[in-house]
């Protein structure tokens, strides 16, 4: 069963924009700022998309010593973990269900 968290992270990661900054947070944290000239985006735009993962949890922030200004955005590991738990999950089932069919197949064939 698909649980919240993992319905929440796919839901948030429909959209390309969110892809691209989960991929890029996923090589090491980065400011808003570094996160919108990677992508080519305004930082309005930005900031609605970091608004979001935060809500869903995905990426986490900090301000940076000094300046409370600045902020420093990561990704989390709870919900890659999650998704991960929910993918082996699924090959499992597809494994049992696909060896049903090859036990089938084979008592049929003799």
């Amino acid at each position: 069963m698909i649980t919240s968290e993992v319905e929440s992270f796919l839901d948030t990661l429909a959209d390309p924009t969110r892809r691209r900054l989960v991929q890029l947070l996923g090589e090491r944290p980065l400011r808003a700022g570094e996160l919108a000239q990677a992508i080519g985006a305004s930082p309005p735009v930005i900031s609605r998309h970091l608004r979001i993962l935060l809500n869903a949890g995905v990426v986490s922030d900090e301000r940076v010593p000094g300046d409370a200004r600045l902020r420093v955005f990561r990704l989390r590991r709870e919900p890659i973990v999650a998704l991960q738990a929910w993918l082996d999950q699924m090959q499992a089932q597809w494994d049992e269900q696909l060896g049903a069919f090859a036990k089938h197949v084979e008592r049929t064939r003799k």
